[in-house]
């Protein structure tokens, strides 16, 4: 009976070691599981924008919105026939659409329209004949009053990034904060605005192949980490400013 009772307490040692043993490998695991890096799983990895139409008002224009939070997408005939624009703000997607016809050698100025919530967006679009200086020169939408866009052309071999980001400030502030980035041209710009507040500021710079994110002072705002945007930096007042975001599109 006792060499029984024996050999009955040593299987269940090992069973008890081996079933910590396999415990202490899941947890590391379980770990690096919750610690993966954000991706986004919607936005595209190379660029949508066809070389036909990287001279031309033709193609795909990227932008964020703030009014709000959000970004917009235009494709002008980039491969197909059609103009849209997608519109997603504080979540929700909108698809707009225009009437008006592209005409080779000629700016294209259109109003797009679509629906939110049962009432009609507008949007008015304006690009250069060679696609430059992409803008929003009006815009409608109901519940999203004073929204204000940066919008970027997007080329063949320079994918166009949008991040969705907040601030805050030691003064103490919080608000939006959303850029558009080309990790290819090593540039960034997009808007700040305070909240509660209907006036929004332009920000822009450098990001190098580091990542490293700084303003046209050269003053360093933020790292570019895979898909996210975060740091601090110091303003003329000594005040401490935190950002961060993520892309969205």
């Amino acid at each position: 009976m006792k060499k029984i009772a024996t050999t009955v307490l040593l299987a269940i040692a090992v069973t008890g070691f081996f079933a910590c043993k396999k415990n202490s490998k899941d947890e590391p695991a379980q770990q690096q599981q919750q610690q993966q890096p954000y991706k986004c799983a919607t936005c595209s990895a190379t660029p949508d924008a066809l070389p036909a139409n990287d001279a031309s008002s033709k193609g795909v224009y990227k932008g964020i919105i703030i009014g709000s939070t959000g970004t917009v997408k235009f494709s002008v005939m980039n491969g197909t026939n059609d103009i849209q624009a997608t519109l997603v703000i504080d979540g929700q997607t909108v698809t707009l659409t225009s009437s008006v016809s592209w005409t080779n050698g000629q700016p294209y100025v259109a109003p797009f329209t679509g629906t939110l919530n049962g009432q009609q967006v507008s949007i008015t679009f304006s690009v250069t004949v060679d696609g430059g200086s992409p803008t929003i020169t009006a815009s409608n939408i109901p519940g999203h009053p004073n929204a204000v866009f940066t919008l970027v052309k997007e080329t063949s071999n320079a994918l166009v990034e949008c991040y969705e980001g907040t601030y805050n400030t030691t003064k103490p502030e919080t608000g939006t904060f959303n850029i558009v980035l080309s990790r290819k041209l090593g540039k960034w710009g997009g808007i700040a605005r305070k909240d509660n507040s209907s006036s929004s500021e332009d920000v822009s710079g450098t990001v190098d192949v580091n990542g490293v994110m700084k303003d046209d002072k050269g003053n360093t705002v933020a790292n570019l980490s895979g898909e996210e945007i975060s740091g601090s930096s110091k303003d003329s007042d000594g005040n401490t400013i935190n950002v961060s975001g993520k892309r969205t599109l």
